[in-house]
């Protein structure tokens, strides 16, 4: 009965809200669904992926984190990395691949580590700064379709959805939550995008100067998207393919674990 009542303010809030029940739960593609994507996915000159900034937060990544910066550098050798306070070889293991790496001395969240990666691309000079996960979740081959509405003028800021594109392996609950995330931006944020918790994104270099990221841990996702619709730019969502895998998943949010996200977004926003 709790369930149905659940269900029952869920749809109602939808309907003030004018959303479809598509809109509402969007369908994630599974696998076989991804497989029929175009093989012509869109590539960038030299010249711009030069440009671009990869900035990937890493915290006792040791594991994956060194397949995933060699897999980025084959295309984009502008990597940093912010290890963020690590007890493991996270920091050698990604100078060792290549990348240019940061350090917090303690372990800050997430979002503090993806703030600190961003300025520092832009001290070095970044057109472009894309957003990028540690654990092999994301694909290298996502990244121009990111960037390309940025480059064509299209807008400034890309964001992933998994939603729009495909993903391998998830399990029900897991899209259960994301698509509760996806109704909660909806009604708190009124941003009406398809994916709120993706960490596969693209900023061109001037909105990327005004995104200021002060929740440091997993709730700077929901408070990036707040800033995304007031910095006055254009935005934009580009289908994108995760990957999910046991390691992932063993490291990804617990159901207990959203819940203090969405109290620490909400206290943020009654205290500022």
């Amino acid at each position: 009965m709790l369930v149905c009542w659940r269900w029952f303010a869920i749809v109602r809030i939808a309907d003030a809200l004018s959303l479809s029940y598509g809109e509402l739960m969007p369908e994630v593609q599974s696998q076989s669904d991804a497989a029929t994507e175009p093989a012509n996915l869109p590539t960038l000159p030299p010249e711009v992926r030069e440009q671009v900034f990869i900035v990937i937060p890493a915290y006792n990544e040791g594991e994956k984190v060194g397949g995933v910066i060699e897999e980025v550098r084959t295309l984009y050798p502008n990597v940093v990395v912010v290890d963020d306070g690590s007890k493991d070889e996270s920091a050698a293991i990604s100078a060792r691949a290549g990348a240019m790496v940061l350090h917090h001395a303690i372990n800050r969240g997430q979002g503090a580590a993806l703030q600190t990666g961003i300025d520092y691309a832009i001290l070095r000079g970044a057109q472009y700064v894309v957003t990028f996960d540690s654990d092999g979740q994301h694909r290298v081959e996502d990244i121009p379709a990111l960037i390309t509405p940025i480059l064509e003028g299209k807008w400034d800021i890309s964001l992933g959805s998994r939603f729009l594109g495909g993903v391998e392996n998830i399990k029900a609950s897991r899209k259960m939550l994301l698509r509760l995330g996806v109704l909660f931006t909806r009604v708190i944020s009124r941003v009406k995008i398809t994916d709120t918790h993706n960490g596969l994104r693209a900023f061109s270099r001037r909105s990327a100067q005004r995104i200021q990221i002060t929740l440091d841990r997993m709730a700077h996702a929901s408070e990036l998207i707040d800033q995304v619709r007031d910095c006055g730019l254009p935005y934009g969502e580009v289908p994108v393919h995760i990957r999910y895998t046991d390691y992932s998943i063993a490291k990804g949010q617990s159901s207990s674990g959203a819940f203090k996200i969405i109290f620490h977004y909400l206290f943020k926003r009654m205290t500022s």
